[in-house]
């Protein structure tokens, strides 16, 4: 019991960070409100409801020019930093697209060499700096805890500045789990929902952050069953399995790309992260079984749908393309919205938002 009483305000970053993940959470909540987006774990399936219905009222008002104008004034007096130290495009432009949506004056850093670091600034006090012009910090950054590690730290001023998780190491992803479960919304909105669906990934399971957070956002769904589909030395890691079995959440691992074709609802694509090698240990390897082809269309479901984080190699046909079960291109665009409506969420706007007329 006296555990659960520690305060987590009173302790350093190291003994913070040790902390289990479901107290460290509440720390980076305000007012029962979500203040920094740092977890997949952080929502709730309520909350995500909720994003999702948000994320499809902005882009209706969108559609207008009047409607666009308007959302433009929500947060024009507001400021934003995009911190991206680790290689990005698509996530950096959809973030940088939602901020202009909401009419956030918009910063951007894409590199340590262009800021104090390169002199010799600690990455801590970098983040103190940028705080001082900014009310929201996006941030991609190649280590490990250091999103959830600045949150940290800017929680503890006496001026907090929200910061969201826009890639973190190989740990997490969580605004792209949230646009992949949008579009899995989305797509199966007419066929029962997410619930029940066989959802199948397939590729670098062991680095891929994307597949890591998709699969902690998915125990928010009944009867959900994962079916992961990678080679031996990528296979998922052993703290996802424990969390599903955790939450008794079915799944099993295989190396058969055809042969589970037919069961998938939705198959999730995913490059391999050779980036991620420390001895280009995949660099001579064969990973042609996990590429779908176009001739592997008339395996799966009428009502289907194939899904890619971006950016893609070889492991989808540029033929598939054009089938209607290709969701990835609408995923990319989902994106943009989904975190427009986590954005204008975070700062309360979800009221102003659904009684525009």
């Amino acid at each position: 019991m006296a555990k659960n009483k520690i305060d987590l305000a009173t302790l350093n970053w190291e003994e913070f960070y040790k902390s289990p993940l479901e107290q460290r959470i509440k720390f980076f909540s305000k007012e029962g409100r979500l203040f920094d987006c740092l977890f997949s774990q952080q929502f709730p399936r309520k909350l995500m409801e909720k994003l999702f219905e948000i994320a499809t009222r902005i882009r209706g008002i969108a559609k207008s020019k009047e409607g666009l104008d308007w959302l433009q004034t929500l947060l024009s007096h507001k400021r934003s930093m995009l911190y991206f130290v680790q290689p990005s495009t698509r996530t950096f432009v959809s973030f940088q697209s939602a901020c202009h949506i909401l009419g956030m004056k918009v910063s951007e850093i894409r590199s340590t060499s262009t800021s104090s670091e390169l002199k010799g600034e600690s990455a801590e006090d970098t983040i103190r700096t940028f705080s001082s012009y900014a009310d929201l910090i996006i941030m991609r950054h190649f280590q490990e805890g250091m999103v959830e590690k600045s949150a940290w730290l800017l929680n503890s001023t006496p001026r907090p500045v929200r910061v969201i998780n826009g890639g973190s190491g190989k740990d997490q992803h969580p605004t792209q789990a949230l646009l992949d479960m949008y579009t899995l919304h989305f797509s199966f909105s007419k066929f029962g929902g997410i619930d029940n669906k066989t959802i199948m990934m397939v590729g670098d399971l062991k680095r891929g952050r994307t597949v890591r957070s998709l699969s902690y956002l998915l125990k928010n769904y009944k009867g959900v069953k994962i079916i992961y589909v990678s080679p031996e030395y990528l296979r998922i890691e052993d703290d996802i399995k424990k969390f599903l079995k955790k939450y008794r959440i079915s799944f099993v691992e295989s190396d058969d790309l055809v042969g589970n074709l037919k069961a998938a609802d939705a198959v999730y694509m995913t490059r391999i992260q050779d980036e991620h090698d420390i001895n280009n240990e995949t660099k001579d390897m064969d990973f042609s079984n996990f590429h779908l082809r176009k001739e592997h269309l008339r395996l799966m479901k009428k009502n289907s749908i194939i899904m890619h984080p971006l950016p893609r190699r070889l492991e989808i046909d540029v033929e598939i393309d054009k089938d209607p079960r290709a969701m990835y291109w609408r995923e990319e665009r989902n994106g943009m919205w989904i975190r427009t409506a986590l954005i204008a969420y975070m700062f309360g706007m979800e009221d102003t938002i659904f009684n525009f007329n």
